[in-house]
């Protein structure tokens, strides 16, 4: 018989992998200047994507799952002024993701089903449901991150 609890832990841990790859396949080596860089006045710079997505698996799974005490400033995601380095940046992104790996290895079958609550954001009726739905939010920025990496290059800056 089917153990459809792992097999989907199995699933959502490959996919959030591939995603956390292909990021860092197209940021490790970029510069910390590069990273901040914003190409257009009106997007976003790489760097601040990957505080919102630090901020939002922090926040939704973290906080709101494993109950860790991470309080989110979505504002400051995407208008934080101190530009860290790569490396602090990744880090916090890797930690993050860790956290979603060991938190997707802890759910049970049932676990999948237990109602989810958020204090903001569209409701999510369960557990599965905010892990899908913070992985495609992960999976839309990885394709912002791509077109911004290109975006810099062709700009020439390393």
């Amino acid at each position: 018989m089917v153990d459809l609890g792992s097999t989907l832990s199995s699933a959502l841990i490959k996919y959030y992998e591939e995603v956390a790859e292909k990021i860092h396949g197209r940021v490790d080596n970029l510069s910390t200047e590069a990273l901040w860089t914003k190409p257009y006045p009106y997007g976003n710079s790489i760097g601040h994507l990957l505080l919102h997505l630090t901020g939002n698996l922090e926040d939704r799974i973290g906080a709101r799952i494993v109950g860790t005490s991470y309080q989110r400033n979505r504002e400051l995601e995407f208008a934080n002024p101190h530009h860290a380095p790569k490396e602090e940046v990744l880090a916090a992104f890797d930690a993050a993701m860790n956290l979603v790996f060991s938190t997707i290895r802890l759910q049970s079958a049932e676990d999948w089903l237990v109602e989810y609550v958020a204090a903001t954001g569209p409701p999510a009726p369960d557990r599965l449901s905010i892990f899908i739905r913070c992985l495609t939010h992960c999976n839309h920025h990885l394709g912002q991150i791509i077109y911004l990496t290109k975006e810099i290059d062709r700009l020439g800056i390393y």
